[in-house]
């Protein structure tokens, strides 16, 4: 199935991606790795706890294909659930999972056979095998890789210590640089929890917060404490984009009210955060960090699941919210102040894919290449058909050759094949264009060149690593 030309469907295809494509290193900007397994470089104890110990993606086809909660987060032994994802991944064509996880099997284990029920056993005792051996610990499997920086995603109050003995390893050559996510700061309307984060926010940054302005001296701490640690860039998610004017002394109001224990009406709470995403915003440029803004998760749709196990567990799902008024409001607003960085826009819902693109090119400034982007494939649009349409939106609307290329956005140390896969495709979509006669074959270099760009060197411009 996965041979060595796969989903490369021309010469051209195939030309581009042995030669700009497939030896570049990997630069991944937006994951939810653990970093104490990084800093421990901690060694799996067989092919279950490092395939499906926190793949909510494989955790959601399991439920779907009738597997009970014990064989998906519950207490069933090891090979019994290794058996189920067997059964579920046969189930799963069509789905990127199936792809993933026979890459995953090839370029870590050298196993090319299929996996389902018949092999399972043979496949889990192959792995286990392997996962023995100290080139296969967190490090060594990245190794494999060619990763050559990674980017976490951290909450502001985390005090980073896992950063720091990774740094302090001279031992260990990728990097791993925290991103700051500041998402808890802007949930106004959690009512107790929002109060107990803020306590939280306010102790480790040594700032009592009493007022609006103290959270924001708190927050500005924080981002030092993150920059000492290498932080380059911040992301923020977003269930819609918020859309309301504000002002600092509305916000001063409602962020009052909310300390002495009152509650906000959802006006309130969507003003509240149009003027957070604002400030936090201008404190990226002022860090001269780059942003990224995830937009339409609707998390923790079950409620029963996450009562049950917490979040990230496989039940979010696509917004069908708003988002274009309040991103012009706020990119104009920042734009107009002087104060806008490098930003990429990604979607969850397609309905918002024309949208964003068309949202990101409004502000380009001339400033820096791409400045202005329009993201990566994200989550449920990462698959074949989403990254296709991705490369094909972008290129129609922006220019493809300043992208800066993919991501995993995954808790899993088996995920880099992800990168592959994205490649394989950018390879092919311009390969095709080359034999359809809409790209000149005169310019081949600068097209594998544009392909090397996207595949790494954009981004370590970018985002200046």
């Amino acid at each position: 199935m996965i041979d060595k030309n796969f989903l490369l469907e021309s010469d051209f295809a195939v030309d581009l991606y042995e030669k700009y494509a497939a030896q570049q290193p990997i630069i991944d900007y937006h994951n939810h790795l653990d970093t104490r397994m990084i800093a421990e470089d901690y060694q799996f104890n067989d092919i279950s706890e490092v395939w499906l110990g926190g793949d909510h993606y494989k955790w959601r086809a399991m439920r779907a294909n009738g597997v009970d909660e014990r064989f998906v987060t519950g207490d069933a032994d090891s090979y019994s659930k290794f058996e189920k994802w067997a059964a579920t991944i046969q189930c799963s064509m069509r789905n990127p999972l199936y792809h993933w996880t026979h890459l995953e099997l090839q370029r870590y284990f050298g196993i090319s056979e299929v996996l389902n029920p018949d092999s399972a056993k043979k496949i889990y005792e192959q792995c286990n095998e392997a996962l023995k051996q100290k080139d296969f610990s967190v490090r060594g499997l990245l190794g494999k890789m060619n990763v050559k920086v990674l980017c976490t995603t951290d909450d502001p109050t985390d005090d980073l210590r896992w950063h720091k003995a990774i740094a302090e390893d001279k031992s260990f050559d990728i990097k791993v640089y925290p991103s700051w996510r500041p998402d808890k700061v802007m949930a106004v309307d959690d009512g107790d929890n929002f109060r107990a984060y803020i306590k939280k926010l306010g102790d480790v940054a040594g700032v009592e917060i009493k007022n609006f302005a103290d959270l924001l001296t708190a927050l500005s701490r924080r981002q030092e404490h993150f920059a000492t640690h290498g932080c380059h860039v911040a992301d923020h998610g977003f269930w819609d984009f918020p859309d309301k004017e504000f002002t600092d002394s509305a916000l001063e109001t409602i962020f009052a009210n909310v300390l002495k224990g009152g509650s906000v009406t959802a006006d309130e709470a969507e003003t509240f955060k149009s003027g957070m995403i604002f400030h936090l915003a201008k404190m990226n440029d002022k860090m001269g960090w780059a942003q990224q803004f995830h937009i339409g998760a609707i998390r923790n749709n079950n409620r029963r699941l996450f009562k049950q196990l917490g979040p990230d567990v496989g039940c979010d799902s696509m917004s069908d919210g708003k988002v274009a008024a309040g991103l012009s409001r706020i990119l104009g607003k920042l734009d107009e102040e002087g104060c806008l960085t490098r930003t990429i826009l990604y979607n969850l819902n397609p309905k918002d894919s024309e949208v964003l693109m068309s949202m990101a090119y409004n502000f380009n400034d001339g400033s820096v290449p791409g400045k202005m982007q329009y993201g990566a494939a994200w989550w449920f649009l990462d698959q074949l058909e989403g990254m296709r349409q991705q490369l094909e939106i972008l290129s129609h609307g922006g220019l493809l050759s300043r992208f800066v290329g993919m991501l995993t956005d995954s808790r899993s140390f088996l995920s880099f094949p992800r990168h592959e896969y994205f490649r394989r495709i950018l390879c092919n979509e311009l390969g095709s264009d080359l034999k359809r006669g809409l790209m000149p074959k005169e310019e081949f270099d600068f097209i594998g060149k544009m392909v090397s760009d996207i595949c790494y060197n954009n981004a370590k411009d970018y985002f200046r690593f």
